[in-house]
């Protein structure tokens, strides 16, 4: 390991980032370095513009994608090199703001039915009844579940913070139901490695056949059921506020974005057209007296 990484990781450990920050932090400063067959302390803006330029003509990658690499770099220059010219000479892409397609009740019940596996259809459940991410669920211990005060505790969720969401009486039996056939213990729902929870490349590939089994015209994610979760909520009248508690979102903005497509509270809205007076119709016409 170079200084430059180590000093690198040492940065990021001290402001406390996630392992998995820390992880792709360093894998997209080696692709940028190996890119240049140099180490970054001798690259610079112009270097970093050429490079973003190859991420988006050549690589043609998303712009999520893209916002990760300049997340690293701008890390890497401004941090751990200290370089002044390192947030204005990085340029962050705009990214495009794309609403999220929702399942309505009737077609989460016909994706939750083509869940065959009971450990399968309990997590997708859950996901749908808390609006957990896939990697907060999958980190679910059955202590986490505490029937007493009818809550789910999520333990470190993203951004390593903790927090509680509703643990409805639905849900609960259908937990009880899958604790006595499965009777997990370190994990709720284990993987098929000893000691490790289910992975996020099992629990997609098993939404990726119940929905081939469901018909669904609609895609459906893992992410999808946490879309329908938020969505129908406030649909139902639930406080945005409240809401974005139960996401775990960071910023009331982020959470607001379901207002545009929770249809029942658009639609309901008046038009302006209806308020208009409506005038009396006119008169018929006048038919001229036949001739015979």
């Amino acid at each position: 390991m170079t200084p430059l990484r180590q000093r690198m990781i040492e940065d990021m450990r001290v402001r406390n980032f996630s392992p998995h920050t820390q992880s792709t932090y360093v894998l997209q400063v080696s692709l940028f370095a190996r890119y240049f067959g140099k180490s970054p302390d001798q690259l610079g803006p112009e270097e970093i513009r050429t490079y973003q330029v190859f991420l988006t003509t050549e690589r043609k990658l998303a712009t999520g994608s893209i916002l990760i690499a300049v997340a690293a770099l701008r890390f890497l220059y401004k941090v751990t090199l200290k370089k002044e010219w390192a947030l204005e000479e990085i340029p962050v892409p705009k990214k495009p703001q794309k609403l999220p397609i929702v399942l309505s009740r009737e077609e989460v019940q016909q994706f939750l039915d083509s869940v065959r596996n009971l450990k399968h259809h309990t997590l997708f459940t859950t996901i749908y009844a808390t609006g957990l991410r896939i990697s907060e669920v999958s980190h679910l211990r059955p202590s986490d579940i505490d029937s007493q005060r009818m809550v789910v505790r999520v333990a470190q969720g993203k951004g390593q913070k903790d927090r509680y969401v509703m643990l409805s009486p639905r849900l609960l039996e259908i937990l009880r139901q899958y604790w006595k056939a499965a009777r997990p213990q370190e994990w709720l729902f284990p993987g098929a490695l000893p000691g490790r929870p289910l992975s996020k490349d099992a629990i997609e590939l098993a939404c990726q056949k119940a929905h081939a089994a469901s018909g669904l015209k609609k895609p459906v994610t893992p992410h999808s059921l946490r879309h329908a979760f938020a969505t129908h909520l406030l649909e139902a009248g639930t406080n945005v506020r409240t809401i974005q508690l139960l996401l775990g979102h960071r910023s009331l903005a982020t959470t607001a974005r379901y207002l545009k497509i929770a249809t029942s509270t658009v639609c309901s809205t008046a038009s302006p057209l209806d308020l208009i007076a409506r005038p009396d119709p006119p008169p018929p016409p006048t038919v001229p007296p036949q001739p015979f």
